[in-house]
């Protein structure tokens, strides 16, 4: 009776929950709007029954990436049509890397094409808007995060194909040797919490459409990469998608997808590969402009060094449980996460934490790397199943809250997808209250957010992983192990002696723990001489390199850099800089106009001067992006959009299983948990 009677009640609660979100078909953005939430959650769209309107604009995504040496410069086509009866407007949001510096956009419609101009963001949101009102042929591309943007298209008649090309340049660094190259594909739902109105109008991206797991997908996306390294390349190869690899000499390479069939933008596309010969030193280059000189100081790291006495340090592991972890990517982080636990000596100390909408800890203190407490942690971290939002700020809180051994260094270990849009909160809150913490972050899935997790370990002084597949896990976990107990190069400080420079990037260097290179961007005045100074500690011992500065290192070819700098100034701006409010977008607005780039504060739009639909009745459409592969369909929720009724009553029986499986999921945990005094 108890079991019938909590299988009833998980019905009901499904029912409440459902009740209270909108229930509508899908026919456009002004529906949304209408019914938008300020958590602004993300939401499936199921395709209604007009179909006179095209829901699916975005007919195709076209990738090239030239890669010379160690500076990739990459295109993205991305065509939209009008398939349907009306004229529209189409909204897309899209990722990019992290370190993209996007510096071009053309936008051709027919037999025009038309160059986007850059301008402060409101400006540009306002030319955009005068030109869609006026009927006009316009787009307009703003950045949201460092790695997501969207794409605004007005007035596509039907009929019409709209082509936008975006250029972007970004650095490729080697880490223990291996080269990779990621393009993001698809940007993951966000989990936003509760928001202010300011903060909803910001991030109304956050509240866009998916389509529903394994739904057909209206789209194609291709990938073709140009390698030219000037050494040997070797052992080329994906391990996300199928390719095609040709050859006419050892240096170069092209790269093209072999499966066409199979759609290509449901995960990151990754590449990697190793270079022979000569190709590891430290270096300088340096660019000669018009009015501004930079250089880009490439520092190799030094042969990995083993201390004899490794002293005892406590780990705080936390865990992402949310919805969008459930399945392949909680599978994966538990692999990972009991790999990492059980390779911990009895000398140190360790918790565990788990959140999704709540949080949770194994103990109110750090245990003892003893077997029992291990069994118990490993058991712990099984049982668990994904589900709930994602409070990550709850996580670290909680994290900072537990009692700490001033003898002992504390290292916070970050396990998720990283599906959230208050990043910056996290990064203010890692650089605040750091002290003697280290924090690394470990991206679990097939599409995770690189932003989140590049920014915890920059900002938490320590080292980001990204692990799309389980069978990664345990060498990833080794690589940990391996950074934590012995860094490559501490205390680092770099010196220009007799070579006038300024506005370094970053100003200072952290603690190197991958064998992979540091990189300094900046400018320089005057005659390329002197000697730049590179110290340090390896262990117990002191570490010296010197650069001689010559002017044999100038090279006209050496353009990007300038947005190079220009990418890494923004980004220490916006997420690690010290500086606030007007001071920050007053300096990065003056970057984005001056090196034509995206930022947060600068956007490019484009206008073509013919009224295409005098009648000024183009429809707002949002382009649903397909779930990233291998994330659960319980990352979307907010406003669920149903097309029937059996779809709803089918809904409402899911829903009512997710929270009788998450309540007796709690329950389970309570044996072992303690409940986190921080609640969100």
């Amino acid at each position: 009776m108890k079991r019938r009677n909590r299988w009833l009640c998980g019905i009901l609660a499904g029912f409440l929950l459902l009740t209270s979100c909108p229930v509508t078909v899908y026919a456009g953005r002004e529906d949304a709007e209408q019914e938008r939430d300020v958590t602004l959650a993300p939401y499936f769209l199921i395709e209604g029954k007009d179909s006179s309107t095209d829901l699916f604009p975005l007919k195709g995504t076209e990738v090239t990436a030239n890669v010379n040496g160690t500076i990739a410069e990459i295109h993205v086509t991305q065509r939209y049509a009008n398939e349907g009866e009306n004229p529209i407007n189409a909204k897309y949001v899209f990722p990019a890397s992290t370190r993209a510096a996007v510096h071009g956009m053309t936008m051709t419609v027919g037999n025009h094409m038309v160059r986007a101009q850059i301008k402060e963001k409101e400006e540009a949101k306002q030319v955009y808007e005068e030109a869609k009102s006026e009927g006009k042929n316009a787009s307009l591309m703003e950045e949201q995060r460092a790695n997501v943007f969207t794409m605004d298209v007005a007035n596509i008649m039907p009929g019409d194909e709209i082509a936008i090309e975006l250029t972007y340049t970004e650095l490729i660094e080697p880490e223990e040797g291996i080269y990779q190259f990621v393009f993001p594909t698809v940007t993951g739902p966000r989990y936003a919490g509760r928001m202010t109105d300011e903060e909803a109008e910001a991030d109304d991206w956050v509240a866009s459409p998916y389509l529903t797991e394994n739904a057909p997908i209206d789209s194609t996306y291709d990938i073709t990469v140009n390698l030219s390294t000037g050494v040997p390349i070797e052992n080329l190869k994906s391990t996300t998608h199928k390719i095609n690899i040709s050859k006419d000499q050892d240096t170069a390479a092209k790269v093209t997808l072999a499966d066409k069939s199979t759609f290509a933008g449901d995960r990151d596309f990754i590449l990697s590969y190793e270079l022979t010969g000569d190709s590891m030193h430290s270096g300088l280059t340096l660019y000669e402009g018009e009015n501004t000189n930079f250089f880009q100081l490439t520092l190799q790291p030094p042969e990995r060094y083993n201390p004899d006495d490794i002293p005892p340090r406590e780990y705080i592991f936390a865990l992402d449980v949310s919805g969008s972890m459930d399945g392949y990517a909680l599978d994966t982080a538990k692999t990972l996460i009991s790999d990492l636990v059980s390779g911990l000596k009895e000398t140190d100390r360790f918790n565990v934490i788990l959140f999704s909408d709540t949080v949770w800890t194994l103990a109110p203190n750090s245990l003892e790397a003893v077997k029992s407490n291990i069994d118990s942690a490993l058991q712990l971290i099984e049982e668990q199943k994904g589900g709930g939002g994602t409070e990550l700020l709850s996580a670290l809180l909680t994290a900072y809250h537990i009692p700490k051994d001033e003898n002992t260094a504390r290292t916070v270990v970050m396990i998720t997808d990283g599906y959230i849009s208050d990043e910056k909160e996290i990064f203010d809150h890692i650089r605040e209250n750091l002290g003697d913490t280290s924090y690394f972050a470990f991206g679990i899935g097939s599409s995770v957010n690189r932003y989140l997790i590049e920014g915890i370990a920059a900002a938490g002084m320590g080292e980001d992983f990204v692990v799309t597949e389980e069978a990664q896990a345990k060498a990833t976990a080794e690589r940990f192990r391996t950074y934590v107990q012995s860094p490559l190069l501490t205390n680092i400080q770099v010196e220009f002696d007799g070579f006038e420079t300024y506005d370094t990037e970053p100003s200072g260097v952290p603690t190197l723990y991958a064998s992979r290179p540091i990189v300094l961007y900046g400018k320089w005045r005057g005659e390329p001489t002197g000697t730049i100074r590179i110290t340090g500690k390896r262990g117990s011992e002191d570490y010296i390199e010197e650069i001689p500065v010559t002017a044999e290192s100038i090279s006209r070819e050496n353009e990007a850099i300038q947005y190079l700098w220009a990418r890494k100034r923004v980004e220490m701006l916006t997420d690690y800089s010290s500086k606030t409010g007007s001071q920050v977008k007053k300096e990065v607005t003056s970057i984005g106009l001056k090196y034509s780039m995206v930022t947060p504060y600068t956007s490019f739009v484009a206008v073509i001067e013919e009224v295409r639909s005098p009648e000024g009745n183009s429809k707002d459409v949002d382009q649903p992006n397909p779930l990233p592969f291998g994330v659960s369909g319980l990352s979307v929720g907010g406003g669920y959009m149903i097309g029937a009724e059996p779809n709803g009553i089918l809904l409402i029986l899911l829903l009512g299983m997710v929270v009788l499986l998450r309540h007796t999921q709690k329950k389970r945990n309570r044996s072992y948990l303690h409940k986190s005094k921080h609640q969100p």
